[in-house]
């Protein structure tokens, strides 16, 4: 595959980066072929906290530390640069330098509020370049929250969990699976 020269000289992204997975690694395989160098927001566990995760989240210091060994692994260290980020927007809504943002369908509302705040300070918007979301095999997109379920792992593989099992998030009996057909496809009887 032949190697083309970056659209942008600096794009930003920002993310909790939760459980490092094959959907974050797709966003910033993408974020480093659009920009020569990628600052890469990572939310702090303060403001992991302020944002009201419902569940828990590993340290600051992991997900700094996978996302510093992707690089590595990827020779794009020297490239990036990841920030912490007490607020939701970090650096991007202040640097000047700034060409792009990178965002998933997910998040383009957020790179809309960071461009109106952005021209609020008198700072030009940012190109938003919106790359879609990586998908699980079951179609699905791959996430933090979906592999803490135990739904899928962290490549995007379907798990199957048991009937009645529990749910890690909920601690709520999963019982979707809960009408599974016998081998003579009679639904289930079992208790």
């Amino acid at each position: 595959m032949a190697s083309t020269k970056p659209r942008f000289k600096v794009v930003a992204l920002g993310g909790t980066f939760d459980l490092f997975h094959e959907g974050h690694e797709q966003l910033l395989q993408n974020a480093f072929e659009l920009g020569e160098k990628v600052i890469i927001g990572v939310t702090s566990d303060r403001l992991v906290r302020a944002l009201g995760k419902v569940h828990p989240v590993q340290p600051y210091s992991s997900r700094v530390q996978e996302i510093q060994s992707f690089l590595r692994r990827h020779g794009w260290a020297r490239r990036g640069e990841v920030r912490r980020l007490n607020d939701p927007f970090g650096p991007a809504v202040s640097r000047k330098n700034l060409q792009a943002v990178i965002v998933t369908p997910s998040t383009l509302r957020s790179g809309r509020r960071l461009n109106r705040a952005r021209q609020s300070r008198g700072i030009a918007p940012l190109q938003i370049q919106t790359v879609p979301l990586a998908k699980a095999r079951d179609g699905k997109p791959i996430s933090s929250t979906r592999i803490r379920d135990g739904e899928i792992t962290r490549e995007g593989r379907t798990l199957h969990r048991r009937r009645g099992q529990i749910s890690r998030r909920s601690n709520v009996l999963d019982f979707r699976r809960a009408s599974t057909r016998s081998r003579h496809g009679s639904p289930s009887r079992r208790p």
